[in-house]
């Protein structure tokens, strides 16, 4: 009989102590999504536009059509959202984690200049930002190859770790084949990293998250303002360092994107 291939044991009631540096009681892991450039759109081939992840009420994608509005949306994530991010997190030398849209980062240079100055890590987001679900399997895969190569070709180094976010059954796998990626973070089922046999290796998974995450601008129920995610995000990192403390420590992870925390009154705090 077939084994059932869900894990609902994790690391189990007494979670393995990470040791993080310093003796550290929570690890932080600060996420920012670039996508913008790399999104549903028909100059990029796409048979529609996009209607994910934007301040457009109840969006739908238009068949055959730009969508002027969605566009100056995301165009909005790169011209000002990424550059006020920027400034703030390297005002504070904040270390960041860049998951980066492939074609998104090649079209957009100065960006990525600035990632690499700020010393900031970029991983791989997919080759574009559009949804792997009904993708077969054999163009998934060339997709992720062709990914590593553009990353590479723009970034100057490859990347060592990859995000999909808008993933098929198949996304995981597919990723840990490649043996190129140090880790990978299509899950969110833990608040610490952990091994995973994936056919004949034992990849390294680093769960992001989906509620600690300004998605939720964008998304019902959601925030209407900075203060309640920055209230979310700070008894999130108390309950975390709290249980630190008592000697389980843990990681939290922070997703951000461009054009939704970006935007002009939704900084928290």
């Amino acid at each position: 009989m077939n084994r059932y291939p869900r894990d609902f044991r994790g690391h189990g009631p007494t979670p393995p102590n990470p040791r993080w540096p310093g003796g550290a009681k929570l690890a932080i892991s600060l996420v920012l999504n670039y996508e913008e450039g790399g999104e549903n759109n028909l100059l990029h081939g796409d048979a529609q536009s996009e209607a994910f992840l934007s301040d457009i009420a109840g969006a739908a994608p238009w068949p055959g059509m730009r969508h002027w509005n969605m566009e100056s949306l995301y165009d909005y994530g790169a011209r000002a959202g990424f550059w006020r991010l920027h400034r703030l997190f390297t005002d504070r030398a904040l270390p960041v984690t860049i998951y980066g849209v492939a074609t998104a980062l090649a079209r957009n240079p100065e960006q990525v200049a600035a990632m690499k100055s700020a010393g900031w890590d970029i991983a791989s987001h997919g080759l574009k930002w559009v949804d792997h679900r009904d993708m077969p399997e054999d163009v998934e895969r060339a997709q992720i190859a062709e990914a590593l190569r553009l990353h590479a070709e723009v970034v100057g180094t490859p990347p060592r770790g990859w995000y999909t976010g808008r993933c098929s059954l198949n996304t995981v796998r597919l990723t840990a084949e490649t043996g190129a990626l140090d880790w990978i973070s299509d899950t969110y089922d833990d608040d610490l990293p952990y091994w995973a046999e994936i056919g004949a290796r034992d990849q390294l998974v680093i769960p992001y998250t989906l509620e600690a995450n300004d998605m939720r601008f964008a998304t019902a129920p959601g925030y209407i303002e900075g203060e309640q995610f920055f209230t979310y995000l700070r008894d999130t990192f108390d309950t975390l360092y709290a249980e630190g403390a008592a000697g389980a420590p843990k990681m939290f992870s922070i997703g951000l994107h461009c054009r939704l925390i970006g935007a002009r009154a939704r900084l928290p705090g």
